[in-house]
């Protein structure tokens, strides 16, 4: 038998309407086997409270082995992992084509699916429902409330009481002037079509950007005008599913997915790069759901045109296409790889354009920063 990492990794469909995938005897089996290799390897201990919540189990138990770990603590190992996929795309050796077959993160969405239709608390649904949350907070008179009471220390104690999320936890503020509504009109460019990527962008603006952060969506934009490449904000969207996702609330997911896919497949028909700013989005798109969907052609149609947005700028300088003469150094900066980004295996894309900013030295930062889904508050 061949050690793993020596070919390029693959990925399984998710059967996940098969009644089998919420078979919880035959999911408490598949743990056990995997939680034992992972016990046998331990590479990953560094990545996220999953693994030594599991090495911490095994070690503590009386035969220092997975047999000795009682199967309802299994679930505590689950309730620590919110699929970053770092394991899988960095550290695994066992991930397929290996014969043992080992996907951590999809195994986990598995048990957290089972674990949904028991029921979940309140504050994870709430949460995880970033666009209807985002609609309601970002009214004009209730984002000012919002805002004012996200900074009222009697009140943050009140949601920590009520809703787990911590009190000392800074929370994004909501605006009122979303980036959907407010979105500059892209120039009467000419479609430059590049060897390597579209000449025209489609922009997906993600509950984020147009709910909290919409700077970040002009600041797209002004790239975007700037290189000339003419755009449209996609005129419906919905989430993208990954909160819901990473909860394993699969039928929320294929809701927001009907919502989504059928508009931006019609981008990707008609020639469009389609970018999203947040990474998490873009991995949706890219990655899991075309796993759950891998026979659906428009799925695919949107995978294929899907782009990070510095990934897309530097298939434009390849092509010959992006403006580099930049007038200002940027001196010394630390960027923070999103785990999202780097498991779309694409390498760096935004430190590439930031290092070809004469005068500038990037470090950068290839950690978990503490935030992913509802564990961060």
């Amino acid at each position: 038998m061949r050690e793993g990492s020596l070919e390029a990794p693959t990925r399984h469909p998710l059967d996940w309407q098969n009644p089998e995938f919420y078979d919880q005897a035959k999911v408490e089996k598949e743990l056990g086997r995997v939680f034992d290799i992972c016990h046998g390897c331990r590479r990953c201990v560094n990545l996220c409270t999953a693994f030594p919540t599991l090495f911490d189990l095994v070690d503590a138990s009386a035969t220092m082995e997975v047999d000795g770990v009682a199967k309802q603590d299994y679930w505590k190992v689950v309730d620590q992992c919110y699929l970053c996929d770092m394991c899988y795309m960095t550290k695994c050796p066992y991930v397929p084509p290996h014969p043992w077959n080992v996907d951590f993160p999809h195994l986990m969405l598995r048990a957290k699916a089972i674990k949904f239709r028991k029921g979940i608390r309140l504050r994870d649904r709430l949460l995880s429902s970033t666009d209807a949350l985002g609609k309601l907070a970002a009214i004009p008179v209730v984002a000012q409330t919002v805002n004012a009471v996200n900074k009222n220390a009697v009140a943050r104690a009140a949601l920590q009481s009520v809703l787990g999320v911590h009190k000392d936890r800074e929370l994004p503020p909501y605006t009122s002037e979303r980036f959907r509504s407010n979105s500059a009109e892209s120039g009467s460019f000419p479609v430059k079509d590049g060897k390597h990527a579209p000449g025209k962008a489609a922009i997906f603006s993600t509950c984020y950007v147009n709910y909290n952060e919409p700077g970040m969506g002009h600041d797209l934009l002004a790239l975007l005008a700037h290189n000339e490449v003419p755009y449209v904000v996609v005129e419906k969207e919905a989430c993208c599913g990954m909160p819901k996702f990473e909860l394993g609330d699969l039928q929320a997911v294929d809701r927001l997915k009907r919502i989504n896919i059928q508009v931006l497949a019609k981008h990707a028909r008609e020639g469009y790069a389609i970018l999203t700013p947040v990474p998490s989005c873009t991995l949706m798109f890219k990655q899991e759901l075309p796993l759950l969907y891998p026979d659906d052609a428009q799925t695919l149609a949107v995978r294929d045109a899907m782009f990070d947005p510095f990934e897309y700028f530097v298939l434009r300088r390849k092509d010959g296409l992006l403006k580099t003469d930049f007038k200002h150094p940027l001196g010394k900066v630390s960027y923070h790889i999103p785990c999202h980004s780097r498991v779309q295996n694409m390498g760096q894309k935004t430190r590439e354009i930031l290092e070809a900013i004469p005068g500038t030295a990037v470090t950068t930062v290839e950690r978990c920063a503490g935030h992913d889904g509802t564990w961060g508050v």
